[in-house]
């Protein structure tokens, strides 16, 4: 569910401190006075243009990086501008009790003193990087804004080994159900885990390459230092990359293993009704015989004729039954 009304934090810090701030309205930030050498702002909600406006004013937003953070369907992509650097990313979530991910747009600014967010909903995503922040003995404090836009990617990033293993317990769980109870809604939910595993791939594949181009030394919005820590996110993201391709190969087993389940069953039912119809068969030819319209036939006229034709049928039947049974024909498993 996404945020019904925007919601701005803001974190000024240095290597002596911190100080948030959480503003109600555009109005209310107006008054603000930064005492801080850097800055992280976050904004909780994207549908009122009116605060986007106002942010991008203030830090000198281009109007088509604006127009990118409100449209929430972005490639994971990354434009390097004068004075900041915009890159979008893919938050996703697990919603337990409907079995699927979320996705979510991140849009992060880094500038050469401050930091910008901005996302769909209050995730708690970043919460981990704020509690870094406000420790006194965290060294974050003491680095720029461009080791915290590795923290914030980082978090990210770490979240997606956390939704593989959900996607692999759903895919797990998938294949014990296809190879025992194969039913249609179990083809409409192996598709649509497959779309979430695809969905995911198309955030992180993209994000693979934004994290390549930012390692890169012509790149100067991250430190030397920072840049090894991009490095060793590159390396996450491949590795991410490689357990989604495991996933999409087990899911796409599990679609031959569906078909071959139900075609097993089809068999199998095939079969029995095959071989009752085969014991039948006997009565139908004596019952057919009998009813005949002749004079003059065997066993008409005699008193025990009836017994001795349902004793035939019966005989045959259970000659035939036995013989199934010896080859295993009636066991449907």
């Amino acid at each position: 569910m996404k945020t019904e009304k925007p919601s701005i934090t803001l974190l000024e810090y240095d290597s002596t401190g911190i100080s948030e701030i959480r503003f109600d309205s555009i109005e209310e930030s107006r008054n603000f006075t930064r005492s801080r050498e850097k800055i992280w702002l976050n904004v909780y909600g994207l549908h009122d243009p009116a605060i986007m406006a106002e942010i991008g004013r203030r830090f000198r937003l281009h109007p088509l990086i604006q127009e990118d953070i409100l449209n929430t369907q972005q490639r994971p992509k990354v434009d390097e501008f004068a004075e900041y650097l915009y890159l979008v990313a893919r938050y996703f979530d697990y919603d337990a009790p409907a079995r699927c991910l979320t996705s979510d747009q991140i849009s992060i600014v880094l500038g050469r003193n401050f930091v910008l967010t901005f996302q769909e909903r209050a995730t708690g995503a970043f919460e981990p990087v704020r509690e870094r922040l406000r420790a006194e003995t965290g060294a974050m404090r003491a680095h720029g804004p461009d080791y915290l836009a590795y923290a914030l990617i980082d978090t990210l990033v770490d979240r997606y080994f956390i939704m593989l293993d959900h996607l692999s317990d759903l895919a797990e769980e998938l294949e014990e159900s296809a190879l025992t109870r194969p039913t249609p809604s179990l083809l409409a939910e192996i598709n649509r885990v497959k779309h979430e595993a695809r969905s995911m791939r198309r955030a992180v594949w993209p994000l693979r390459e934004v994290l390549n181009t930012l390692s890169r030394a012509d790149n100067d919005f991250f430190t030397a230092d920072t840049r090894l820590y991009l490095r060793d996110i590159y390396d996450h993201t491949v590795h991410v990359l490689e357990s989604l391709e495991s996933v999409r190969d087990l899911l796409a087993d599990l679609l031959d293993i569906y078909l071959s389940s139900v075609s097993n069953r089809l068999n199998t039912e095939v079969r029995i009704l095959t071989v009752l119809t085969t014991l039948f068969m006997p009565a139908t030819l004596i019952a057919g015989i009998f009813g005949m319209n002749f004079h003059e036939m065997p066993l008409l006229a005699d008193a025990d004729g009836f017994w001795v034709a349902m004793g035939l049928m019966g005989g045959a039947a259970a000659f035939m039954a036995a013989s199934f049974w010896r080859r295993n024909w009636l066991k449907t498993q």
